[in-house]
């Protein structure tokens, strides 16, 4: 990605003295051309690089402007990189790795100590979420158009899309886009894409807000539960609503109470813990779950 390859040349003239457009393009193989680009984009940024022609000349910041690199401290570059391990864990490529490396170089004196902080971003789909990530990345950079197959709860449909955002929340990779397909900003969740590809269709960007993220406005709730568990049941509730979910009954079961949003999902959530839990509301979950329980049994009964 050209971010990190911008991030990377900047901290490699901040360690160096001087390098050269032939041993930044080695160092992050590409051509001495996407190196000039980048150099250039750097300066538009606001950093005074200067280049020098001849033997012994080369690319570095001018004197008087370099960084005080001691305004990071130990811990500081501790959380650096434990950060970039972390997009490291689900990234397809060597990007942060090396980002990493070039960190840990000029930056010894500052990195005394075990890590402190590890961050694993990636999931049992780690190998086919990686090939996603990092088609999305690319299609962002390139400003290009994603096409993928989308499975939804409603049914299957093709979609293309206008790519702005990586996002991981909820334990899950989403792409925060404009659908063409709904004229409106969606998240999409990575797990339900497939034969996800880039085209080579440009868009323009547009003027994009960010993502609302907040539980509330993606799970409005809605749908009032009460259900009973069984005691053995705690560790479930605590580690997925926290410990003001439930309050122990004079039987010793907990008694559930919390707004849900999707029916569906509310029922399939519930079954998975089968006979450790009895649904009170809403009445609609428990006749869903009945009836579920019955056609089960029979299907088991022919044997």
């Amino acid at each position: 990605m050209k971010i990190d390859r911008l991030i990377g040349i900047l901290s490699i003239l901040l360690q160096k003295e001087m390098t050269t457009a032939p041993e930044l393009a080695e160092h992050f193989e590409v051509s001495r051309r996407t190196i000039n680009r980048d150099i250039e984009a750097l300066c538009k940024a606001g950093i005074p690089i200067q280049t020098s022609q001849g033997y012994g000349g080369g690319i570095s910041i001018m004197d008087g402007y370099r960084m005080d690199r001691t305004i990071l401290t130990s811990k500081d570059m501790q959380m650096i990189l434990a950060g970039l391990r972390s997009l490291d864990s689900v990234s397809g490529s060597r990007y942060y790795g090396q980002l990493m490396e070039k960190i840990r170089t000029g930056s010894s004196e500052f990195l005394s100590g075990r890590d402190s902080m590890l961050i694993d971003l990636s999931s049992w789909y780690k190998g086919s979420l990686a090939p996603k990530i990092e088609v999305i990345q690319n299609a962002i950079e390139n400003r290009h158009l994603v096409e993928f197959k989308y499975y939804a709860p409603s049914g299957e449909s093709s979609r293309t899309i206008e790519p702005y955002y990586l996002v991981f929340r909820w334990s899950s990779w989403y792409i925060w886009s404009w659908c063409l397909t709904r004229e409106d900003y969606r998240l999409f969740k990575l797990n339900r894409m497939d034969m996800l590809v880039e085209t080579d269709r440009e868009f323009t960007c547009r003027k994009v807000p960010m993502p609302e993220l907040s539980n509330e406005k993606i799970f409005p709730g809605g749908i009032n539960v009460k259900a009973l568990f069984a005691p053995d049941m705690k560790w479930r509730l605590v580690e997925e609503f926290g410990p003001n979910c439930f309050t122990e009954s004079e039987d010793g079961r907990l008694l559930f109470t919390a707004d849900y949003t999707d029916m569906d999902n509310l029922v399939t959530w519930l079954m998975t813990f089968g006979a450790k839990v009895e649904v009170l509301e809403p009445v609609e979950a428990r006749n869903i779950i009945r009836r579920n329980a019955e056609e089960t049994l029979k299907i088991y009964m022919e044997d």
